[in-house]
């Protein structure tokens, strides 16, 4: 079973042991990061330093905003600071290649705090008016444009092989921001999906369109959530969101997010697949439950398969989300995604376990977060799992 482990270029770059020991684990690919959001990061064996904090969402290769493609428009990437100077990927991508890895891209989409922060009218405005800068709507035709030209730019890199598209959907609450407090109620899925619905002024149309009139949506939204917020339970599911909000609004505001995402989707993968060279892989982070928003946004099984090569699927809670993405496609990439990262949380010392459940549940390929994180036990469980695979 093909392993790939995700990697970061400041993991790789300054390191000369990096490459090797990431080829060391057992695995044949890495999937290294191109287009990342802000984050801090820690570089436990790096020579020259312990901790990374890349500011801001940017592109780890050269940008300008007079390249061709950017030339004049309000939204383009950012380019990154002193955390990935120059061409990061291209040099951390032939120092992998050359330890004898299959480099993959790794493209952050649809999650950008400096672009919501900058461009504040790009952002997901909730049924209170609040904004989440963390987060772009997905229906804007600006920030659609901007996110399918990205996706190109980003994933067809010199050197790789093929692309793991993250965030390439919705996104709501659930994204940790900077000295996050906002666990002190315990929103549900039904909860967390109502917080996640746009009402700006693109969402807000969408829903006319469903024959819905945006106001009393998100005043019936308020209404809907107003006992969680005294302490109600949240019964959870989709079955959830219809007691909630009533089914007839429920229906409508799936219908303008589904075919929201499944365009948007649709369009990145199409505009990837014409500017890369055959053989190109192009996956996506994806989640079967279709209402759900994040990094692994929600999609049908059987649509996303039509479009894209195949599916990366959180399997941190266990293999389950693997299921309806098997025996949909004979040669469809499944690929079952642990975190091994003790620390953060992951199980390294019951990978091989793991993965043997998720084979048996559809998994075609193993994906690891996250090589550059991880500390040497972490290193050495991971090596030893792999061995036995």
């Amino acid at each position: 079973m093909k392993a790939s482990t995700f990697v970061y270029p400041w993991d790789v770059n300054g390191d000369p042991e990096a490459a090797a020991r990431i080829a060391g684990l057992g695995v044949r690919q890495a999937t290294l990061a191109a287009a990342y959001h802000s984050t801090r990061a820690l570089t436990p064996r790096h020579p020259c330093h312990r901790i990374v904090t890349a500011e801001h969402a940017a592109v780890l290769y050269p940008t300008s905003p007079t390249d061709e493609r950017w030339a004049g428009r309000e939204l383009r990437p950012y380019a990154a600071g002193d955390w990935a100077p120059g061409d990061a990927f291209g040099t951390a991508c032939a120092e992998l290649t050359g330890a004898g890895l299959e480099v993959h891209t790794w493209v952050v989409l649809a999650h950008n705090s400096r672009m919501g922060a900058e461009h504040p009218d790009t952002s997901v405005v909730n049924a209170y008016g609040d904004r989440y800068p963390w987060a772009p709507c997905i229906a804007q035709p600006a920030t659609r444009t901007y996110l399918v030209d990205l996706a190109v730019e980003a994933a067809v890199r010199p050197g790789a092989a093929g692309t793991e598209l993250e965030s390439l959907g919705w996104y709501g609450l659930q994204h940790l921001h900077a000295h996050d407090k906002t666990g002190g109620v315990p929103l549900g899925d039904a909860g967390m999906y109502l917080m996640a619905l746009c009402f700006c002024g693109t969402c807000r149309e969408g829903y006319g369109e469903q024959g819905v009139d945006p106001d009393e949506l998100a005043a019936a939204v308020r209404t809907a959530l107003e006992p969680l917020w005294r302490g109600a339970p949240d019964d959870g599911g989709w079955a959830g969101v219809e007691k909630l909000l009533g089914d007839g609004l429920a229906a409508a505001t799936r219908a303008w997010r589904d075919e929201t995402a499944r365009t948007l989707q649709e369009a990145a993968v199409r505009a990837v697949r014409a500017a890369a060279p055959e053989g190109f892989q192009i996956l996506l982070h994806a989640d079967p439950v279709t209402y759900h928003v994040g990094a692994n946004p929600g999609v049908d099984p059987e649509h996303i398969l039509s479009v894209a090569d195949g599916v990366v699927v959180p399997c941190a809670d266990g293999p389950s989300l693997l299921t309806p993405f098997a025996g949909v496609r004979d040669d469809a990439v499944i690929a079952a995604n642990f975190p091994v990262v003790q620390g953060m949380g992951g199980s390294p010392g019951t990978l091989a376990a793991d993965v043997a459940r998720a084979r048996e549940h559809g998994a075609t390929e193993v994906r690891l977060y996250h090589a550059g994180l991880a500390s040497d036990g972490d290193l050495e469980a991971i090596r030893s799992a792999l061995a036995g695979l």
